[in-house]
């Protein structure tokens, strides 16, 4: 049964500030796991998985890297169950403080040379207990500002959280790119820790900022009408489960884009072909200045036109954008390289990618929406973000050049074309049964 509920008026100040509580979060979040990845490209290989190969050992921490996406959709099933039975709020704020809690200890953790093979064990163990945390972080960010946000602004409050990632990859690019600065043994023997532990500093804010915000409108509706269902993720498998679907292969290709950027590229630039990595973590840098006020024109644009056309248009231009940085960093000029990254990760990338959370909550009621759009969110993210590293880095071992992987990010995003247009029929549809039921029941009355 699908619920019928409506959205009370909410005043701007209330709503800018669940608007501004959310992408804070969010982006405490992304910077924790940003900084995992780029350790994991530059730091981890050689501290806790050391081999006589380098690529083998950069192959065994991007498998580390994995774990933390192969735990998300643990993460999304468990805070989605009780931010739907619960509040949205409460699991916002518990997951931030795992996040923090799991990446302080992180910068806290000796090395394979003190400890053996804990180190990497306990490495791992930290890695997944960060992805169960970030598994419940995104979706209930992201339903806060929906939730609170009018009907016909939804795609541009929903895209605020979506700055997170760009504004916490900011603050990783910039703290490794400080770190990167100093000689290597110092960044090997002790400087990698300082971005982890100052992660913990960032935490405290988010949960101040956090903690005086009021639970979303529209799940409060949901509860006072008895809406509730007593297992979210039952109903979901029952009543939503192509929805979920639909997300994960929409996500995909767009999760494949943004990992091999921010990780893959950055490591093989240095490792392969000489180029320093504080210059590509500084045009990385620069791509998220942009992605900001992209992706919050994203979610505009969505508002304005609808959604299918952001999704047609957006997703040929990120499959645009991914050949053409390919095709300039293989040429190792750097002043190319910098254009692609602007142009390609900072403008091309966003135009589909600052609509999708909008679209997504769009696909499934509210008594289910966290469970159903976080879960489904979180599979494509284990399928395009948490594999991609892995598959890259084979695809270069087993055949000896790059080329190959570009192929394989724009045949994702073609799935993500295909799911997308899919979702944005199927969310129309909902809308319309939605719509239908509560003329009847008006009627009813």
């Amino acid at each position: 049964m699908s619920s019928i509920t409506t959205t009370p008026p909410t005043p701007r100040q209330s709503l800018r500030r669940v608007a501004a509580a959310s992408l804070a979060g969010n982006a405490i979040e992304y910077y924790d796991f940003s900084i995992y990845g780029l350790a994991a490209a530059l730091v981890f290989p050689q501290i806790f998985f050391p081999s006589s190969d380098p690529l083998v050992g950069t192959l065994a921490s991007f498998g580390a890297l994995a774990v933390g996406y192969l735990s998300r959709p643990l993460g999304a099933i468990v805070f989605g169950h009780f931010g739907d039975k619960i509040g949205r709020k409460p699991m916002l704020v518990f997951t931030l403080l795992l996040m923090g809690i799991a990446t302080l200890a992180i910068g806290l953790l000796p090395t394979y040379n003190e400890i053996g093979i804990w180190a990497a064990v306990i490495l791992i163990f930290l890695r997944f207990v960060q992805g169960i945390a970030f598994g419940g972080e995104w979706g209930g960010a992201i339903l806060m500002a929906f939730e609170y946000a009018p009907e016909n602004r939804r795609g541009f409050f929903a895209a605020v959280p979506q700055v997170g990632p760009a504004t916490g990859a900011l603050l990783g690019n910039a703290a490794f790119l400080a770190v990167t600065l100093l000689p290597r043994e110092d960044v090997l023997a002790w400087a990698w820790r300082v971005p982890f532990i100052l992660s913990f500093v960032l935490v405290i804010v988010g949960m101040f900022i956090r903690l005086k915000i009021a639970e979303s409108p529209e799940f409060q509706t949901t509860k006072d009408k008895g809406l509730e269902v007593k297992v979210p993720l039952a109903s979901v498998f029952k009543n939503n489960f192509k929805a979920v679907l639909l997300v994960a292969g929409s996500f995909l290709g767009f999760g494949a884009f943004s990992i091999v950027v921010m990780t893959f590229l950055v490591g093989y630039s240095q490792n392969t072909l000489g180029i320093p990595a504080s210059t590509m973590l500084s045009f990385t840098m620069i791509a998220f200045v942009l992605q900001i006020p992209m992706i919050l024109l994203s979610g505009h644009l969505s508002d304005k036109y609808g959604r299918k056309v952001l999704v047609i248009f957006g997703t040929l231009a990120a499959i645009a954008g991914i050949i053409f940085m390919f095709a300039a960093v293989v040429s190792t000029q750097p002043a190319l390289i910098g254009v692609a990254y602007a142009l390609g990760f900072g403008c091309l990338y966003t135009f589909c990618y600052g609509m999708q959370p909008a679209l997504f909550a769009d696909s499934f009621p509210a008594e289910v929406r966290f469970t159903g759009m976080s879960l489904g969110y979180q599979l494509g993210n284990v399928l395009g973000s948490g594999f991609t590293p892995l598959i890259a880095t084979w695809l270069v071992m087993s055949t000896g050049s790059i080329v190959f992987v570009p192929v394989f990010v724009v045949a994702t995003l073609l799935i993500s074309l295909v799911c997308l247009l899919q979702l944005v029929k199927l969310a129309r549809l909902r809308k319309q049964v939605e719509a239908r039921d509560f003329a009847t029941a008006a009627a009813g009355i």
